[in-house]
């Protein structure tokens, strides 16, 4: 765990790319210390994302109901089959992506863990 810059081990919360520690994290809330902008950017970037992955869900939703709406009321053609499959792996893949978007969100705005890709190394 990273070590705060104020002094407390074993923290995970984040200001600005610097580990600030939990309780100088809540300190600052309570005293109305604004959010960094770096802690802003973060955020927005993965609401975006969460945005991204919604689109896609969406999407890949409209696909998979228009393959659904050409099968027949007997059984599909084999390649019917296998555009089905498709459509319903598409879509339960671009819904595993909307749950990861989502869970990096509430991370960061409940615990302050900023996701690897995101932290700053400067």
């Amino acid at each position: 765990m990273a070590q705060c810059a104020h002094g407390m081990i074993g923290t995970e919360v984040y200001d600005g790319g610097k580990s600030i520690g939990r309780r100088y994290s809540e300190e600052r809330q309570r005293k109305g210390v604004k959010k960094s902008s770096r802690t802003k950017s973060i955020q927005n970037l993965l609401v975006d994302h969460i945005v991204e992955a919604t689109a896609r869900v969406t999407l890949a939703n409209q696909t998979f109901s228009d393959v659904m709406s050409q099968v027949p009321s007997g059984l599909p053609h084999p390649d019917g089959t296998q555009r089905i499959r498709n459509a319903s792996r598409e879509l339960f893949r671009a819904r595993k992506e909307m749950m990861t978007a989502h869970r990096r969100l509430d991370n960061f705005i409940e615990s302050g863990i900023v996701p690897e890709d995101l932290k700053w190394n400067g």
